[in-house]
């Protein structure tokens, strides 16, 4: 898992706009307009994010389309797995557990 991909969510700007791109490609105008940012400060963000990976740049006649990368997501989603799965197993014992003890206060009835 490579640390920059959470350097480069960690910031909430550069959070909302991964969660934008998700559903398409936009300008850094529209980018900025829908956060409220001045342009300057989202094509930072954008560098960030683009520098992690995260997004990748086409260009369009005279305009610059950013879309997300979805390589970096899926390894995070896989690294995330690894703590799905203890999770879920923890949750399971804790199930089996309060079932055990429903069983043993339904028999104590």
């Amino acid at each position: 898992m490579d640390i920059t991909t959470f350097s480069a969510l960690a910031e909430p700007n550069r959070l909302k706009m991964v969660e934008l791109l998700a559903s398409g490609p936009l300008t850094v105008g529209e980018i900025a307009e829908r956060l409220k940012l001045r342009q300057p400060q989202a094509s930072k963000h954008l560098r960030v994010l683009y520098e992690a990976g995260l997004v990748e740049v086409k260009a369009d006649a005279n305009r610059r389309n950013y879309q997300l990368r979805m390589e970096p997501l899926q390894d995070l989603d896989h690294w995330l797995g690894t703590y799905r799965r203890i999770w879920n197993e923890r949750f399971d014992n804790l199930e089996n557990y309060l079932k055990k003890l429903q069983s043993e206060d339904n028999k104590s009835e």
